[in-house]
């Protein structure tokens, strides 16, 4: 086995696509220590099961003794990454992208090595922040109007008559400097960043540099089925949830997905996979223990073995045989009248208020063992009365007769 394949053929399994696989194998075949690219968009610091996929790739090649350089995209921030994105962003103050910056720093060491050796922290106004409006200029000059209107999502706001801003469009001509600016060898992203990282490669050329290579990886259903998991639907498992809720998240994911789920998120090998698949299509509680398997092995690899069994454990006491956990969470309420959906936005502030409905919609939402369905029914509410919202969510209500 070359030294390539030995790096390489733990990733397959995660990877969609290499673009230059044949010089990403040359070096590491001749053991030069990559610099990998690892770019965030400060806007949003909460990184969840899916950024999780790229990390691990990072981790394994950090263990083969290649360096990860976090970049901070500090200065791009500003402009605003507008993949994915309908409208323009709203740009954000210099506070909230430091305290973003820290957020994302505190959260990557749950999966990467953050040792200097193989980690090292760069932020984009480093370069961006006193460079010369003609160098500038310059780099806009690389590109064609024509590539930038390939975007797809540049294309939809065209057809649907919504505004582009110039500053979104300069977006992708600076994430593709970042790389020439990092000595980037490598990096990984979903397959939703390619086009921005072909930019890097057109750069480096242009620039006299060795381009980098790119690993995308598959973009995986959120827990709802939807095209991915997002914080603005709440699909998604965080890497700062507990592990309860780790658990009792994946356990609400459909059957159809556990699969899928099983292959990107965990280290299961190559037979407990088949025996999921079996069980997922076999349905009922051979479905349900392929999803236990599946919540077990994620929190085995956040938590470790010993809290992932104690979870497989109160899960089952708690949701399979009825039982009320030990430590529901105390919600103080101002008033013993509320309506049901005012009940929920105290007790789940987390859930938008779509999501808050359709629990109600469903009948998943239990006050004192009594379903409610209405949003704008008036609840008698006493101290110690309980409220489950869904299957693993409870809270104990403590009512605040202060005036």
């Amino acid at each position: 086995m070359s030294r390539a394949d030995d790096v390489l053929g733990p990733m397959r399994r995660t990877i969609d696509s290499i673009v230059d696989e044949e010089g990403l194998r040359q070096r590491l075949d001749r053991g030069e220590r990559l610099r990998i690219k690892y770019g965030v968009d400060l806007t949003a610091p909460d990184l969840h099961l899916g950024h999780a996929v790229n990390l691990w790739l990072m981790r394994h090649l950090q263990e083969h003794g290649h360096k990860v350089v976090f970049l901070l995209g500090d200065l791009t921030t500003q402009v605003g990454d507008p993949t994915g994105k309908t409208e323009t962003r709203p740009v954000l103050s210099r506070e909230a992208i430091e305290a973003n910056a820290r957020a994302f720093l505190d959260q990557v060491q749950i999966v990467l090595n953050t040792d200097p050796a193989v980690f090292e922290v760069r932020r984009n106004s480093e370069w961006f922040g006193q460079m010369p409006i003609p160098e500038l200029l310059g780099l806009f000059s690389m590109t064609t109007h024509a590539q930038l209107m390939a975007r797809d999502m540049f294309r939809d706001r065209i057809a649907a008559g919504r505004e582009i801003a110039l500053h979104e469009l300069t977006y992708p001509v600076l994430q593709g400097y970042d790389s020439f600016a990092m000595q980037s060898d490598l990096t990984i992203v979903g397959s939703d960043q390619l086009f921005n990282e072909m930019m890097g490669r057109q750069y480096q050329q242009r620039l006299g540099e060795r381009p980098q290579s790119i690993i995308t990886t598959v973009i995986t259903p959120g827990l709802d089925g939807g095209p991915k998991q997002s914080k603005s639907i709440g699909n998604y498992v965080a890497l700062t949830d507990t592990p309860i809720d780790k658990f009792g998240k994946i356990m609400s994911l459909a059957d159809d997905l556990i699969g899928v789920w099983a292959n990107a998120y965990t280290t299961l090998d190559e037979a407990a996979l088949a025996r999921i698949e079996d069980g997922t299509r076999s349905g009922g509680l051979a479905a349900r223990d392929a999803k236990l398997a599946v919540a077990e092995a994620v929190v085995e690899r956040y938590h470790g073995p010993t809290i992932a069994a104690d979870e497989r454990t109160r899960f089952l006491d708690v949701f399979s045989a009825g039982a009320e956990p030990d430590d529901i969470q105390t919600v103080t309420v101002p008033t013993e009248a509320l309506t049901a959906l005012n009940l929920l936005e105290l007790v789940r502030p987390e859930l938008s208020q779509g999501a808050r409905r359709r629990l109600l919609a469903q009948g998943a939402v239990r006050v004192d063992g009594q379903t409610v369905n209405d949003p704008q029914e008036s609840l008698a509410l006493a101290d110690g009365s309980t409220v489950r919202s869904g299957k693993r969510s409870w809270a104990r209500i403590r009512v605040n007769q202060e005036p």
